[in-house]
């Protein structure tokens, strides 16, 4: 039965494995993953229990220098993150540096007033002592509560961060019903999963200017669901790139998101795609609500 609850935030630079740390902690995919930076663009809200304790985990979009008014809201969105939680987890890569992206992170946390641990991510890629340095440097600059060596891909250290997580839990009602693990919606996630393949098969700046839109989720009677989804890319040319010689590079990121989305909602799926240009719909505040990115 649960009894507690802990609000968590996991912020950190692009592509440094805050969505792969979130799918590790939650069990199951709930955040797309890819490589290339900015794969993020919402906060995530991702739920797990452990012993009577309910543990909310908010996945926010890597912090960056925007360039766009998609950039603006992404940086607003993890500002936002950062306040009114029990504990902000600061997720780092094993390099003896404070980066700029985590000192402006560290100022928020400061001026947040908010409980703040380090996690440093990939110490599978170093050895063990080459951490050292790192810990001493960011216990000079700030305060923290706690310092977590982990691997969110190799799964070390997630029991220690849990047990951290739990300790800042507070009394109080259950926030999502038993079995929840995201706050997305199924049509949400789909759109997700179509994005991650953009970004997986496409090159450079193209698929950062993709967005994924579901304009049909139905199910049949033999339970097969029915998708189609329109991907609305910036440029004419990259709509070509995206379209593929013979509609084969199409095909490939439909083949690809279908396996995930099959997997996603546990039956057959039937899945059409569109691709549309919309020009420079990144600086478009009209365009980016209707693709769902609001503050």
């Amino acid at each position: 039965m649960i009894k507690k609850t802990a609000m968590i935030t996991i912020a950190g630079r692009p592509n440094v494995g805050k969505s792969t740390l979130t799918n590790a902690l939650i069990g199951e995919k709930v955040s797309i993953v890819t490589p290339k930076p900015q794969t993020t663009r919402n906060r995530i809200f991702g739920v797990f229990a452990h012993n009577d304790t309910q543990i909310i985990l908010l996945d926010t979009p890597g912090f960056h220098k925007a360039k766009t008014r998609l950039g603006d809201y992404m940086v607003g969105v993890v500002r936002e993150s950062v306040a009114d939680v029990d504990l902000v987890a600061l997720l780092v890569e094993p390099i003896d540096n404070i980066g700029p992206q985590e000192e402006l992170l560290i100022q928020h946390i400061e001026q947040a007033r908010v409980p703040a641990a380090l996690v440093i991510n990939k110490i599978d890629t170093v050895r063990v002592d080459m951490t050292l340095p790192i810990i001493e440097r960011y216990s000079q600059r700030f305060n923290f509560q706690a310092i977590v060596p982990i691997s969110a891909k190799k799964g070390d250290g997630i029991p220690q961060l849990v047990e951290l997580f739990e300790s800042y839990a507070k009394e109080g009602p259950q926030l999502f019903p038993d079995g929840m693990t995201t706050d997305q919606p199924e049509k949400q996630i789909i759109a997700e999963i179509i994005r991650e393949k953009l970004l997986i098969c496409l090159d450079k700046e193209i698929p950062h200017g993709t967005a994924v839109e579901i304009t049909k989720f139905s199910e049949r009677e033999n339970e097969i669901i029915d998708v189609e989804a329109t991907i609305y890319c910036e440029r004419s040319s990259h709509k070509g790139m995206i379209i593929g010689k013979k509609g084969m590079m199409l095909k490939r990121i439909g083949e690809l998101s279908r396996h995930d989305i099959e997997r996603f909602m546990g039956t057959k799926v039937f899945l059409q795609t569109w691709v549309k240009v919309k020009e420079n719909w990144r600086d478009s505040r009209t365009v980016m609500k209707n693709f769902g990115y609001t503050n």
